[in-house]
């Protein structure tokens, strides 16, 4: 359990300050440094009573560490005219034209607009967040329905740390970015969140009611999610 308390402080790296995270846990027993890639946020959990002066110093002693995973993290990439995102799994063009309608209009691999071009990328991020939402609503309605589950609400959000959520009393939430994976990964997650209506848990059982409702092995979403899930989060408006 967390004991709440977050301070902001910061280590060197190659002279520079960065800012570090810290964040206490009466879970915690050692130290432990991490990089959250999508946000570029490094963070350091200590033990509730641990001195911080001490653990900044062990995650000084961590500067190459911390210097080569702010090299590996994805570049973020802007929602602009001209960038190219992937759409359920496939490469998408922003083309934006002076003059146009401001109606987003999905073309082939390009995704046409008009309007202001400074508006560009918060335009884009909420189509992409709409879409998701019908089609994940749509997906996750329809497979309940084949196998008699019960489904309360459906609704998406950005989360870091998971693609799915679902409470006890039916309500699913799915990140938005599911939207940018390619079909079968998506789906996948779907059934996942469709199954804790069965196992809130991930038992044996659980795992089962999965690949059930899935129709097919859920393993390659899961490991495609592993390999390329951070890098979705990279997209901004």
């Amino acid at each position: 359990m967390s004991t709440g308390k977050s301070d902001e402080v910061a280590i060197l790296i190659d002279g520079v300050a960065v800012p570090v995270r810290v964040r206490r846990s009466a879970r915690a027993r050692t130290y432990k440094l991490s990089l959250d890639a999508a946000r570029g946020e490094l963070r350091l959990s200590l033990p509730a009573r641990a001195s911080l002066k001490r653990a900044l110093g062990w995650a000084q002693g961590h500067e190459g560490w911390v210097r080569a995973q702010m090299a590996a993290r994805p570049a973020m990439a802007t929602l602009r005219d001209g960038a190219v995102f992937p759409l359920e799994g496939r490469d998408v063009r922003i083309c934006w034209t002076p003059g146009a309608s401001r109606t987003i209009r999905l073309e082939g691999d390009r995704l046409l607009l008009g309007g202001a071009e400074e508006s560009v990328g918060a335009r884009v991020l909420r189509w992409l967040k709409g879409r998701a939402k019908a089609v994940l609503e749509s997906e996750t309605r329809e497979l309940a329905a084949q196998h008699g589950l019960a489904v309360a609400s459906v609704g998406v959000g950005d989360p870091r740390s998971r693609w799915g959520s679902c409470a006890s009393n039916g309500t699913i939430r799915y990140s938005w970015r599911l939207i940018l994976c390619p079909p079968e990964v998506r789906q996948a997650t779907v059934a996942h969140e469709l199954a804790h209506l069965l196992h809130m848990d991930h038992s044996p059982a659980f795992h089962a009611a999965h690949a059930r409702l899935l129709g097919r092995d859920p393993r390659p979403a899961r490991a495609w999610l592993r390999t390329h899930g951070a890098a979705l989060h990279r997209f901004v408006g």
